[in-house]
């Protein structure tokens, strides 16, 4: 018998960064465990955005870690559906994922402070800080969906696209949820600024996400 090459992916750093981003939402919930205990049952009870809205904000560590959590977790799955479409003219490396790691960080952030500043100038800070709170609060907890979703990509059900679809529909509705819980809440502010509110979501949520579409494309 002649022996046969396998070749097979090389899973340790996707493992480290599983392991380092299931630590981030370990650390949150050892320090902040009341905190995190409502925050596991957002979709279903209000009572996390009711008791921690008014408080702390965007600007907390239970509300950073996790944000960090979603970051990586959104760029694993872009990376690993990269990596489930890729041709044999393209291949998805270890770069790829810190590339599409990069561009999310700097495209969260920078979206956070123009956002933070369009609120400022036209003086509604504390309203589109609540709103960037409650939806931020929703990408978190979706992203948990994805972290499990990668998990089963990457050891259980390799490239499976009904894992895909099944883990992007879920994340989709829970923040669709947020986003009708957001508008319920804040309809009164909406409706007496309903020109700045449609501004706001052409220029800094949907043109973004077109703008992130092409370039993935």
């Amino acid at each position: 018998m002649e022996p046969i090459d396998r070749i097979t992916d090389n899973l340790d750093w996707i493992t480290l960064i599983l392991f380092g981003s299931l630590l981030l939402v370990v650390i949150a919930k050892k320090i902040f465990y009341t905190r995190f205990l409502n925050f596991i049952i957002l979709p279903f009870n209000n009572k996390y955005i009711i008791m921690y809205n008014k408080k702390e904000k965007l600007f907390n560590w239970f509300h950073i870690l996790l944000t960090v959590f979603q970051i990586i977790n959104i760029s694993l799955f872009a990376f690993l559906v990269w990596k489930s479409y890729e041709s044999p003219t393209t291949s998805a490396s270890k770069v790829t994922f810190f590339v599409i790691l990069g561009y999310l960080f700097l495209f969260v952030f920078a979206k956070l402070f123009l956002q933070l500043g369009n609120g400022f100038i036209f003086g509604s800070y504390g309203t589109i800080n609540e709103l960037l709170f409650k939806k931020t609060s929703y990408l978190n907890y979706g992203s948990l969906v994805l972290f499990l979703a990668n998990i089963l990509l990457c050891f259980v059900f390799i490239n499976s696209m009904p894992v895909v679809l099944s883990a992007f529909a879920l994340f989709l509705l829970i923040n669709i949820i947020g986003w009708v819980s957001v508008i319920r809440i804040h309809q009164k502010f909406i409706s007496s600024h309903f020109f700045y509110f449609i501004l706001y979501l052409c220029a800094l949520e949907i043109a973004p996400l077109i703008i992130l579409g092409s370039f993935l494309k």
